[in-house]
C-alpha cells in the first residue's frame, strides 16, 4: 500500500543519503537541545553507535510506515513502551519523528519543498495517531 506522502518522504531520505552526510549527530544535537535531560540516557554511547543504530531503525520504520506497513505501526507501539523503561517520557518519544523531519529539512535546505513539508506533516499526523493509540490503556475483556 502506498500513502499520498510516501514518494516525497522516501525522496527526502534518499536525498539526505546522496549528500553523504551522516544525519545522526545532527538529529541528536537537535533532540538534546529541546530535551537536555535525554542526553544523560546515552552515557554508554561513547562512539555514537547506539544513536546511529537507533536512527537507522527509525529510517527503516519510516520507510515501512509510508510503504506497506508490515511492521512499523507495531514497532512504534512497542518502542513507546520500551523507551518508557529507559525513562523516556511518552511526549519526548512522540516528538522524535518531528526532530528527524526538522533535521532533514535543515540539511536539505533549498531541496526541501512545500510538497516535502506537506508529506512529512501528513506522515507525522498518522504516526501521532499510532502513538496516541498505543498509549491508551487496553480494555480488559
Amino acid at each position: 500500500m502506498s500513502y499520498s506522502y510516501s514518494q516525497a518522504v522516501e525522496a527526502s531520505l534518499e536525498r539526505v543519503g546522496e549528500l553523504g552526510v551522516d544525519p545522526t549527530a545532527h538529529v541528536y544535537k537537535r533532540l538534546f537541545a529541546a530535551n537536555p535531560q535525554m542526553e544523560a540516557l546515552f552515557w554508554r554511547d561513547e562512539s555514537g553507535a547506539i544513536k546511529g543504530e537507533m536512527l537507522a531503525r527509525v529510517f527503516a520504520a519510516i520507510l515501512d510506515f509510508v510503504g506497506e506497513r508490515r511492521y512499523a505501526d507495531h514497532l512504534i507501539g512497542t518502542e513507546l513502551v520500551n523507551h518508557e523503561g529507559f525513562d523516556v517520557p511518552r511526549e519526548v518519544f512522540a516528538t522524535f519523528f518531528a526532530v528527524v523531519r526538522d533535521t532533514l529539512r535543515e540539511l536539505l535546505g533549498a531541496d526541501w519543498s512545500a510538497g516535502t513539508e506537506a508529506a512529512w506533516a501528513g506522515m507525522l499526523a498518522d504516526i501521532d495517531r499510532f502513538v496516541v493509540q498505543a498509549a491508551r490503556p487496553k480494555a480488559v475483556a
